[in-house]
C-alpha cells in the first residue's frame, strides 16, 4: 500500500491525468476495446490464468491491474489488425492474446524477466487445452515483449501478430499508467527518497521517449506515440511540482552543510 510522499505524488499524477484527454486509442477504437474486455471477462481459461498470477501479488508494480490492461489492449489490437478475417480464427487469436497478456510478467521480479516468464508460462500452459503451436506462440510472444532487446520472429504471420500485439499493449502502459500507477508501486518497497528519485528523472524520461519508435503493429505505430506523449506530459508537470519541494529542500540542506563547521571525525 502506498503512503506518505509516494501516495501524495501518485495523487498528483492522477490529478494531472484527469485534466487531460485520454489516449486517442480508447476514443477511436473503443468498440474493439470493449469487445476484447467482454471476451476477457467471460473466458474461463483467462480466469484460470489470472488465478495463477493473483497468487504472486503485485510484483515490482506489475500486478493484476497491469496485466488486465495489457491483455485487453492486446486483444483489441488483434481485433483491429484481423478485421475481415474469419470469425473463429479471430476469436482464437483473441484468447491467445489474453493469455499472453495475463502471463507476460509472471516473473517480473527476476533478471531477464521476459525469458524467465516465458519458461514459467510454458509450464503453466501445459494445463490448458491449447494446440502445441498456440502454446509455443504465447511463450515466444512473452520472450519478445521486453523493450530494447531483439525479438525472435515467428514463422506464422498470424502468430507474429500475437507477439507484436503483446509488445505494443505492454508499451502502451509506458504512457499515463507509468506515472499514475507503475512507478510508485515499483519504488515504494525500496524507500528511495523523493529527491533521489527526481535526480534520475531525466534518464527515465529518455528511456520512455525512445519507446515511441519501437511499436510493432500498424495500430501500435498509429496510437502508441500518443500514449507516450501524454505520459511524458504528466511526467514533466509532475517534476515541475515535486521539484519545488524536494529539489529546493535538498539544495537547502547542501547549502547548510557547506556553511556549518565540520564535526569531529569529518575530513
Amino acid at each position: 500500500m502506498l503512503e506518505g510522499e509516494y501516495l501524495e505524488a501518485q495523487r498528483l499524477c492522477e490529478d494531472i491525468a484527469s485534466g487531460m484527454e485520454p489516449p486517442r486509442f480508447y476514443a477511436d477504437k473503443g468498440a474493439e476495446v470493449e469487445e476484447s474486455r467482454a471476451a476477457f471477462e467471460s473466458e474461463p481459461d483467462v480466469r484460470r490464468a489470472l488465478a495463477v498470477v493473483e497468487e504472486k501479488g503485485d510484483v515490482l508494480g506489475h500486478g493484476l491491474s497491469h496485466v488486465r490492461k495489457v491483455a485487453i489492449d492486446a486483444g483489441a489490437i488483434v481485433l483491429i489488425e484481423m478485421a475481415g478475417d474469419g470469425h473463429e480464427e479471430t476469436r482464437r487469436m483473441l484468447l491467445l492474446a489474453h493469455l499472453a497478456g495475463v502471463l507476460h510478467d509472471i516473473r517480473r521480479e527476476q533478471p531477464e524477466h521476459a525469458q524467465r516468464g516465458a519458461d514459467e508460462a510454458e509450464i503453466v500452459l501445459e494445463e490448458f487445452d491449447l494446440r502445441d503451436g498456440e502454446k509455443a506462440a504465447i511463450v515466444q510472444a512473452i520472450r519478445n515483449h521486453e523493450a530494447f532487446k531483439p525479438d525472435v520472429p515467428l514463422c506464422d504471420p498470424s502468430l507474429q501478430l500475437l507477439s507484436d500485439a503483446l509488445y505494443d499493449a505492454d508499451k502502451f502502459r509506458w504512457g499515463p499508467d507509468n506515472f499514475t500507477e507503475t512507478v510508485w508501486m515499483m519504488v515504494a518497497p525500496t524507500g528511495v527518497p523523493m529527491a533521489a528519485l527526481l535526480g534520475h528523472f531525466g534518464t527515465s524520461i529518455e528511456g520512455i521517449e525512445r519507446i515511441s519508435d519501437t511499436f510493432r503493429t500498424a495500430t501500435g505505430r498509429e496510437y502508441g506515440p500518443d500514449f507516450i506523449a501524454k505520459g511524458l506530459l504528466i511526467g514533466e508537470r509532475l517534476y515541475e511540482e515535486l521539484a519545488k519541494v524536494y529539489v529546493k529542500n535538498e539544495e537547502s540542506v547542501r547549502e547548510a552543510d557547506r556553511g556549518r563547521p565540520p564535526e569531529r571525525g569529518e575530513v
